[in-house]
């Protein structure tokens, strides 16, 4: 591989972050959420127990102050709430309210439909699972994110 044929997919991949981001920068607005604040939704899976703070900063990469703040805007307008997690009560969980849940629905949904990954086909989105999944050391699966190795 060459240094510009890696050079270039970064920008691709670059380029695509940005325009998808542009492409539902009015969704964001119409929720009154930030790219931040949208992701975090994201990273809240209604089908799974909810998630500590430390494991959903672990998700989104980012540290637990970040984490914080994000969570304060997104818990003054009523799209989680926190609580001490059951099995260990120094720890805080977060979960989605109703509201959350229908948010967080409607921006995914905004986001499949804008993103310019709608354009390929079944097989070509399987072909870049598989190659992203890869990149990301999840052996080519796509599979859910893995917590970074704690440092």
């Amino acid at each position: 591989m060459t240094r510009s044929t890696l050079e270039t997919a970064v920008a691709a991949n670059h380029e695509l972050f940005m325009q998808t981001g542009d492409r539902i920068e009015s969704v964001l607005a119409e929720f009154g959420l930030t790219p931040a604040t949208a992701q975090a939704l994201w990273a809240i899976d209604p089908t799974e127990a909810p998630p500590s703070m430390k494991s959903l900063a672990a998700r989104l990469y980012c540290n637990a102050p970040n984490l914080s703040f994000v969570m304060n805007q997104l818990t003054d307008r009523g799209l989680v709430e926190r609580s001490a997690d059951p099995s260990d009560r120094r720890s805080r969980v977060v979960a989605l309210t109703e509201d959350g849940r229908r948010v967080r629905s409607a921006v995914i949904e905004a986001t499949l439909a804008l993103t310019p990954f709608a354009g390929l086909t079944d097989d070509e989105l399987r072909q870049l699972v598989q190659l992203l999944g890869k990149a990301l050391g999840r052996g080519g699966t796509g599979g859910p994110p893995q917590a970074p190795a704690a440092s």
